[in-house]
This record gives structure tokens, C-alpha cells and sequence, in this order.
């Protein structure tokens, strides 16, 4: 009997030991289990933490990229703006040039047509004057106009400014091609030589200031040609074609000039436009 107290007493410390170790094990295991939760929480956290850092790092350059974007961006549009520009001044460049082109082409027509025309009525100057020698007068160009030069021998007495007969007659056939040609601009210039005068006349400049009128006066009331047209100067000794040293080169010098020019008012219009 007593065996079996103790028999039973053995049986049930055992059961009971071995019940109480069952939920020990337990425990540990959930124990252990929660641990490796919160150790696996706790990477968790970590990487989630880093990769929010790295997040942010990527938001930054992401950012900065978006500034260097909008830089070029920015820089291509004035790029962009500043070629259209350039290329914009560059069209109204060669605009320009096109135009001043066209106007030189149109400035060298009319010079070629001016000088043309020069040449037209030196010719028919020189064929309306034919009968007069060299030593009477000249037909010749210069700077672009003809000048009919006529030496005091054919025109005036010494000291006078009443042209003579046969200087009369020279006018006339003159006036004979203005009048048929009425684009043609007269100026008359009056020169004497260095002598200085006596007698009526004050001094050079009144005698070839007298002298170029009288011209006039024989054109214009005599000839018909349109005053208009003519202009008188007096020059005195003071435009030589030769030296006053001698009495040859003074010979020369003491003469009247008619200086003709065809009418450039379409040319000075032209050198307007371009100042323009």
C-alpha cells in the first residue's frame, strides 16, 4: 500500500513537472518568436530609414537636375531668340545691301547717261562752231561738262565788254543749240589776266563781271535763250589756265567760258535718296 502511496505520489509530481514544462517551452518559443519580430521590425525601420534618406538624396538631385533643365531650357530659348535676331538683322543686312546695290546700279546708268550726253553736246557744239579757229575758242570736257572757251580776241576790244561782230555771230550759232536742246544749264564765267585795268571799269572783277553779262544779255534778249538757264559769274585773274608771266599764258587767261551741263536733277534726286 504504502508502495503504491508513493508510486502515485511519483506519478503525479512527474505529471505535474511535466505539465508546468510544456508551457515554459511555449513561452520561450513565443518569446524568442516576438524577439525576432522586433529584431526584424527594427531592420525594417532601419532600411526603411535609409531608403527615405536615399529618397530625399534622389528628390535633391532630381531637383537640381530640374534647375539645370530649366537653365538650358532657358539658355536654348535665348539662344534661340538671339539667332532669330541675328538672323532677322541679317536679312534686313542683306535688304540693305540688295537696296544700296540697286541704287549704285541706278547711280552708275545715270552717270553713263550724263556723261553721254556730255559727249552729245560737246559734238554739237564743236559742229555749230566749226568755222572759228583754236585760236578764237575751244570746245573741250571737263569734270564731267563742256566748256566752250572763248579768248578775248574773238569777244571784247581790250578793256571793253561790247562784243564784237564776229564774237556776236559765235553766240548766235551757240544759242542756235541751246534753244533746240532746253535740258542743257549755261553758266557763263568772266576771266581776265593779273594786269590790273584802267579806264571805265574799276578793276578785274568788274570787267569780267561786266563781260559775262554782256553774254548773257546777247543770249537771253538777242537769241531767246530762257534765262532760266544761265547763270553770269566774274571771276577776275584769279582762275588762270596759264601763267599771268607771260604775255602768251596772259592771252589765254583773258576769256570767257560758257560751261554747259545736262540737267542732273534726277541724279542729285538719286544721291538724295541714298543720304536718306
Amino acid at each position: 500500500m504504502t508502495s503504491i502511496i508513493k508510486s502515485s505520489t511519483i506519478f503525479l509530481a512527474a505529471a505535474l513537472f511535466l505539465g508546468s514544462c510544456v508551457p515554459t517551452r511555449k513561452f520561450k518559443a513565443s518569446q524568442e518568436a516576438l524577439q525576432s519580430v522586433r529584431n526584424d521590425s527594427a531592420s525594417l525601420a532601419a532600411k526603411v530609414s535609409n531608403l527615405e534618406s536615399n529618397v530625399s538624396q534622389l528628390k535633391g538631385q532630381i531637383n537640381d537636375l530640374t534647375g539645370q533643365v530649366n537653365d538650358l531650357t532657358n539658355k536654348a530659348g535665348l539662344l534661340s531668340t538671339d539667332a532669330a535676331n541675328k538672323a532677322s538683322q541679317l536679312n534686313k543686312s542683306q535688304q540693305e545691301l540688295a537696296d544700296q546695290q540697286k541704287r549704285l546700279e541706278q547711280l552708275q546708268a545715270l552717270m553713263d547717261q550724263q556723261k553721254k550726253a556730255t559727249q552729245e553736246i560737246r559734238k554739237k557744239m564743236a559742229d555749230a562752231l566749226v568755222g572759228f579757229n583754236s585760236n578764237e575758242l575751244t570746245v573741250s570736257i571737263k569734270n564731267g561738262k563742256v566748256y566752250v572757251s572763248l579768248q578775248e580776241n574773238l569777244l571784247f576790244p581790250s578793256g571793253s565788254a561790247v562784243v564784237n561782230p564776229k564774237g556776236k555771230d559765235a553766240l548766235g550759232k551757240l544759242a542756235d543749240v541751246l534753244n533746240v536742246n532746253p535740258d542743257i544749264t549755261v553758266d557763263i564765267e568772266g576771266h581776265t589776266d593779273s594786269i590790273p585795268i584802267r579806264g571805265r571799269y574799276k578793276d578785274n572783277w568788274d570787267l569780267s563781271t561786266a563781260r559775262a553779262n554782256s553774254i548773257v544779255r546777247i543770249l537771253t534778249q538777242d537769241y531767246k535763250v530762257d534765262p532760266v538757264r544761265v547763270i553770269a559769274s566774274g571771276h577776275s585773274q584769279y582762275d588762270p589756265v596759264q601763267s599771268n608771266s607771260t604775255s602768251e599764258g596772259r592771252a589765254l587767261n583773258r576769256r570767257t567760258e560758257i560751261i554747259l551741263s545736262p540737267k542732273l536733277d534726277e541724279l542729285y534726286r538719286l544721291l538724295e535718296g541714298g543720304k536718306g
